[in-house]
């Protein structure tokens, strides 16, 4: 274990965790998003994973994983996120098509499940896409699902994750682009206090916030990165990176961020969008 990682010190019974995020992979190895080869850039952010957090004990992989839903590109992110030998758990986002996920990227190690328990800590993994909408919707099926799961397990402690933002970044364009019926969720979360902490991606950007004793976060890509606070589309100079989080057995979270120490070459900054 990294001497001075954030593992370091952490009570027994404490859940290591890795979240990675919208690395919008293609079926071409050489695949670039807005000039940036987004496997590459995953591969280096993997890279600092496995030097600066040390020991994991699980991977959270929480939608946008491949930007074209090509078999190709779940193949290649399975073999990557199975290499570390550890549980995997991915949700889809966006761009991703839920069929070819299940076909193609589970396996070795690699869930697509609705939930699981670790120790104290309850995972639940929400289903936020519209099919051929960039936008996220809750069902009341997958809302149902979550009271239940919640019920079910009122000794754990739960992490909540979805891929859409259930809170507005402040960016204007990507807050059309949120959970729709978030209320929902919010009022479902606040009547379960053992729901420490909701955590999504999507955003390509950091978001950290304490709303009634729960935690809201939200994650950089390992590829591009978003300005926060933009009204419009627009491309950070920050470079791409992950999540890490500490899950303690009295239900209290630690987390932050770490990323490479350069943006990788090939980034079109003065892009519209994508």
């Amino acid at each position: 274990m990294s001497a001075t990682g954030p593992f370091v010190d952490l009570p027994p019974g404490s859940l290591r965790i890795l979240q990675v995020t919208d690395t919008h992979l293609y079926g071409d190895p050489g695949g670039r998003l807005l000039g940036l080869n987004t496997l590459t850039s995953l591969d280096q952010v993997l890279a600092l994973a496995r030097w600066s957090l040390g020991e994991i004990d699980l991977i959270l992989a929480t939608g946008d994983l491949v930007h074209d839903a090509s078999p190709r590109g779940y193949a290649r992110l399975q073999e990557r996120l199975a290499a570390f030998g550890i549980p995997v758990y991915c949700i889809p986002g966006n761009h991703d098509l839920s069929a070819r996920m299940a076909q193609h990227l589970a396996g070795n190690g690699v869930h697509l499940v609705p939930s699981t328990v670790h120790g104290d800590w309850l995972l639940v993994f929400l289903d936020s896409t519209i099919p051929e909408e960039d936008g996220g919707h809750l069902s009341a099926e997958e809302l149902e699902r979550l009271e239940t799961t919640l019920d079910s397990h009122p000794d754990k402690h739960a992490l909540i994750c979805l891929h859409h933002h259930p809170l507005p970044t402040g960016s204007a364009w990507m807050d059309e682009m949120a959970v729709d019926n978030a209320e929902e969720l919010l009022t479902l979360v606040q009547s379960h206090p053992r729901a420490r902490g909701i955590l999504w991606g999507h955003i390509h950007q950091h978001f950290e916030r304490c709303v009634n004793g729960s935690w809201f976060l939200g994650s950089p890509s390992t590829c591009i990165q978003f300005t926060p606070g933009a009204p419009d589309f627009g491309l950070s100079y920050e470079p791409p990176g992950y999540r890490w989080l500490a899950l303690l057995p009295n239900g209290e979270i630690r987390t932050g961020l770490h990323r490479l120490a350069a943006l990788p070459e090939g980034l079109d900054m003065n892009s519209g969008g994508y």
